[in-house]
């Protein structure tokens, strides 16, 4: 029974080797961005200053980006700012020394690596973007950002033409106010002059009533023309 633990616990250190074996010290050659993906435009997690010790944990075979292990955290870093020793000399990280450095090739999936990393970082929100690529989410955005612009310019031009309509009622408001009181001072001076004839009217009526009649009814030789 004994002899049977031994080579259980014996298989257990087997199966456990490959996986510890799959990583390899490294050293960061400056202040470099540690990131939420393979590549600059996808969100920065950590700063890595330069000559902090990293734990590389796999690199992808198209391109020269790793993923590594710092104060905890994980994420991904170009292998132009990681050095490894080989050889008693320190060698920056490239396809050629994966294999003698035992540091695996792997693949990279946002959806597997944010779920286990990033869950409680603000970007995990929009996994669904940046698992499509950074180039998509980044023109997702654009377009997001030229809708709002073109959103704002419409707003703005919409608020303009009611301005405009608003100005357009007060004038034609202010052109009725001046048209009726235009109206109404022709009016009174149609009144004035209707009342001045009437009372030149009166007046000439009035002469006309004054003269003596003796002055159109006297006939010479008629008695009346002696008073």
């Amino acid at each position: 029974m004994k002899n049977l633990f031994v080579k259980i616990a014996a298989a257990g250190v087997l199966m456990l080797a490959p996986a510890i074996a799959q990583a390899a010290e490294g050293y960061s050659t400056a202040n470099v961005n540690m990131r939420a993906g393979p590549s600059t435009r996808y969100p920065a997690v950590a700063v890595i200053p330069a000559g902090s010790s990293v734990e590389i944990r796999g690199c992808l075979s198209d391109v020269n980006w790793c993923d590594v292990e710092f104060y905890g955290g994980r994420g991904w870093v170009s292998g132009q700012y990681v050095q490894a020793l080989y050889q008693q000399r320190r060698v920056y990280v490239g396809p050629q020394y994966y294999r003698p450095l035992g540091i695996p090739m792997i693949r990279f999936s946002v959806d597997n690596y944010w779920d286990r990393y990033y869950r409680n970082r603000d970007f995990y929100r929009e996994r669904d973007r940046w698992s499509r690529s950074p180039d998509y989410y980044y023109r997702d955005r654009d377009n997001r950002d030229r809708d709002r612009d073109r959103d704002n310019r419409d707003r703005d031009r919409n608020w303009r033409e009611r301005d405009r309509d608003r100005d357009g009622r007060d004038r034609d408001g202010r052109d009725r106010d001046r048209d009726w009181r235009d109206d109404n001072q022709r009016g009174d001076r149609q009144r004035g002059d209707l009342q001045r004839g009437d009372r030149q009217g009166d007046d000439r009526r009035g002469d006309d009533r004054r003269p003596d009649r003796r002055d159109f009814d006297c006939r010479p030789g008629d008695p009346s023309c002696g008073e």
